[in-house]
């Protein structure tokens, strides 16, 4: 199940990766207009949508490698204390029947 902040980094990936496909279809569609003053601001364009993508796939790199990190550690925590990690789950899924059974 994933957190809010996860589902929020991830919504935030999802529309980053979209308005890079727009641009990229924008850019397309550009090519028949001229003047030096267009070719310019449409080559300053092209080189930070460039470096957006480049940040784009350099954070997203950083986010799987902190998530396998991260389930890493907690399957080590686990393998180490298999009672504490079953008390933790017990106590747990005990607030969230409680929270569920106050809510109907």
């Amino acid at each position: 199940m994933m957190s809010s902040a996860e589902q929020q980094n991830d919504k935030l990936m999802d529309d980053l990766n979209q308005v890079i496909r727009d641009a990229e279809d924008l850019l397309k569609n550009t090519d028949q207009q001229s003047g030096e003053g267009f070719k310019a601001a449409k080559a300053r364009f092209e080189n930070t949508l460039k470096n957006a993508k480049a940040e784009l796939a350099r954070v997203e790199e950083i986010v799987v490698t902190r998530t396998k990190e991260a389930a890493k550690a907690t399957d080590v925590y686990v393998k180490e204390n298999p009672w504490q990690s079953a008390g933790i789950a017990a106590g747990v899924g005990l607030l969230v029947g409680l929270l569920i059974a106050r809510n109907k």
